[in-house]
């Protein structure tokens, strides 16, 4: 790109807030031009702000330590200065809705970790490599919210990415049942162990509202765009448990599937190695060269091993077998704060300036 595009992050100072900060030092497309928070920590310098909050093994980078902090609620006066923002609040879903309405409605495309708007019907929720069509109802959006830049796109939740991948080259194999149990890592309640002593030597079966994200979004994701809105999928049928365990950083899943035309266990190898999306054939500087890894050991993957392939940004999988109740069975692993969460977000923000959505203002 011939000039960088001005970014802003809202929510600079949370977990994935730093995350973002990380990923957009130095990013190609993007640099950082504003920092947004709660109006306690307006005013104050990020290094400030943070304090002793600052999360990730990386230092936080020297170019954002002395850039003062916005209040995020002062829409009008943070939005002059970016051309597009990323969201990552600890608010009320309403509050986030209406907050991220108002920055749209500056003309300034937000692309929003939070879940506030991954069920609004013309808001695209994208995982890049497997529904990038699902960007043409921004067109719809922007004619809702009456802009012509502005508008919101989501990710969707940090678990999902760990089976979903798998699950999508599949898709034309028709699968009917999927059973999957995921094992969460304490970065995605947005704690580490320091913070969470709790967690060490411990597991806890629930995690809130996440067995309702994970049984749905897929669905959302494997839906079509029918008259400007995104209509979900009626099936798979997927039912899960969601449990919390004591691992930092990648979320694990366990998965069962049953399919009404059951492909060969070398049918389905060759759909993951073979598969690649829009962000691998545009060559985006976020997208791993291989979307998805098989391992053939047995005890592959695993998280302290496998959570940073391709810098975090890749899924893998292993343990491919027939099952005795259902057709298959295999376990997957994502990076859940990047490639589920921060790095996500900014794949999809690096896929829409590409396509022509985010430009400067």
């Amino acid at each position: 790109m011939a000039k960088k595009l001005k970014a802003g992050i809202i929510g600079a100072t949370g977990m994935v807030g730093q995350r973002f900060i990380t990923l957009l030092n130095n990013h190609p497309y993007f640099e950082i031009a504003g920092l947004a928070a709660s109006g306690r920590s307006a005013g104050k310098t990020y290094e400030e702000a943070v304090g002793n909050r600052w999360k990730l093994d990386l230092d936080m980078p020297e170019s954002v330590k002395n850039m003062t902090v916005y209040d995020a609620s002062e829409v009008e006066k943070f939005a002059e200065n970016v051309d597009m923002v990323f969201c990552a609040v600890d608010m009320k879903k309403d509050e986030i809705k209406a907050l991220e309405e108002a920055y749209a409605k500056t003309e300034t495309p937000v692309i929003s970790n939070n879940s506030a708007h991954r069920w609004t019907p013309d808001v695209p929720m994208v995982i890049p490599e497997i529904n990038d069509s699902h960007l043409e109802v921004i067109e719809y959006q922007r004619k809702r919210l009456g802009t012509k830049s502005g508008f919101i796109a989501v990710k969707p939740n940090c678990s999902i990415q760990s089976y979903v991948p798998m699950l999508s080259p599949l898709l034309d194999f028709a699968p009917t049942r999927v059973v999957a149990t995921t094992y969460q890592a304490i970065s995605g309640a947005g704690k580490t162990f320091r913070e969470w002593p709790e967690m060490i030597d411990n597991v806890i079966p629930y995690i809130g509202g996440e067995e309702e994200k994970s049984e749905q979004e897929p669905l959302r994701i494997w839906g079509k765009v029918e008259n400007g809105v995104i209509v979900k999928a009626d099936a798979p049928l997927i039912t899960t448990q969601c449990i919390r365990v004591p691992v930092s950083n990648g979320h694990t899943a366990a998965v069962f599937v049953d399919f009404e035309k059951k492909p060969s266990k070398d049918e389905i190898l060759a759909r993951w190695k073979e598969y690649k999306g829009k962000p691998q054939i545009l060559g985006l500087p976020s997208a791993p060269e291989q979307f998805i890894t098989y391992f053939e050991e047995d005890n592959r993957p695993q998280a302290a091993l496998d959570r940073d392939i391709y810098g975090g940004m890749g899924v893998s999988v292993g343990r491919l077998r027939e099952d005795s109740l259902f057709d298959y069975k295999f376990v997957g692993l994502s990076h859940n704060t990047l490639r589920g969460a921060g790095g996500g977000a900014v794949l999809i923000a690096e896929l829409l300036t590409a396509e022509g959505y985010i430009k400067a203002k």
